[in-house]
């Protein structure tokens, strides 16, 4: 393999969907629609073909989940562990989430990083994550 420096540089590449494995699409859009996630899009493509879009507040990323889609929905529904959510305020958001009926780990402080832990109804884990003030990356 050549060197780095010999190689062409890498063109921007935006990470915009990740698919997340359900067992039951309509109980995953009431959960993902119960946190606050929105621009939904929930489109019935075939009789056997159901893709569902929600975006994080703030995101520019989002996920996908449905029936019918191939390999994205071949994967085992909550096999899906450690998506972070990264907030300014993990107490604002923990509280959030918990107003809207979310049941969530408490804040775990890991040397200055903050972290909440949830599930969606498939066991899908996510994180709430706060970087410390100082952080300036």
């Amino acid at each position: 393999m050549p060197a780095t420096a010999d190689l062409p540089p890498v063109p921007d590449m935006k990470l915009e969907l990740v698919p997340i494995p359900v067992s039951d699409v309509d109980r995953a859009k009431a959960f993902y629609e119960q946190i606050g996630f929105g621009n939904l899009h929930d489109t019935q493509v075939s009789e056997t073909m159901r893709v569902v879009q929600f975006t994080p507040p703030g995101s520019a990323c989002a996920i996908v989940f449905g029936a019918g889609m191939g390999p994205l929905t071949d994967m085992t529904p909550g096999s899906v562990k450690g998506l972070h959510l990264v907030v300014a305020d993990i107490d604002a958001a923990r509280d959030a989430l918990v107003a809207r009926g979310v049941a969530v780990g408490g804040v775990d402080d890991m040397g200055g990083v903050k972290y909440v832990w949830f599930e969606d109804p498939d066991g899908n884990l996510w994180a709430l994550q706060q970087w410390p003030a100082s952080y300036t990356g």
